[in-house]
Order: structure tokens, then sequence, then C-alpha cells
């Protein structure tokens, strides 16, 4: 069930990374790696920070971050190519 519920977590900040994020066009499969991914970058991040997340929408929140930061860094890539 949690397998689950970080695929669904990592679905939206996906989703939602990829509204704000312009330019950098994923497909579905691709916004759900990038938001599971961005939890696992944003729960480190939040962590090392001192910020507590707990919960569906902390949980959202730091992978909302994570996943901004990974299409960042994907852009920036992508435009030295």
């Amino acid at each position: 069930m949690d397998f689950l519920y970080w695929i669904l977590i990592g679905a939206a900040a996906g989703f939602l990374a990829d509204w704000a994020i312009k330019g950098v066009r994923l497909g579905l499969l691709g916004k759900v790696i990038v938001g599971m991914l961005g939890g696992l970058l944003g729960g480190w991040l939040f962590g090392v920070l001192g910020i507590a997340t707990g919960g569906l929408l902390g949980s959202l929140i730091s992978a909302f971050v994570g996943a901004v930061i990974l299409l960042l860094i994907l852009s920036v890539i992508r435009k030295r190519r």
C-alpha cells in the first residue's frame, strides 16, 4: 500500500511541477518518475534543513519542491546541448 501511495504522490507532484516549469516536455511516465525522484530529493532536502513534513500535504509539498529542482536541472542540461 505504501508503494501505491508513493506512486500517487509522485504522479501528482510530477504533474504540478511540469505545469509550474515550462519548457520541459515529459510524458506520463516521465512525470511520475520525476515526481517520485523529486519526493526522494525533497524529503532529503527538507530533512537536512530541519523542515518537518508529515501527512499527505507535507509529502506532496516536499515532492513538488524536489520535482521542480529536478526539472530545473533537466532544463539547464537540455539548453547546453
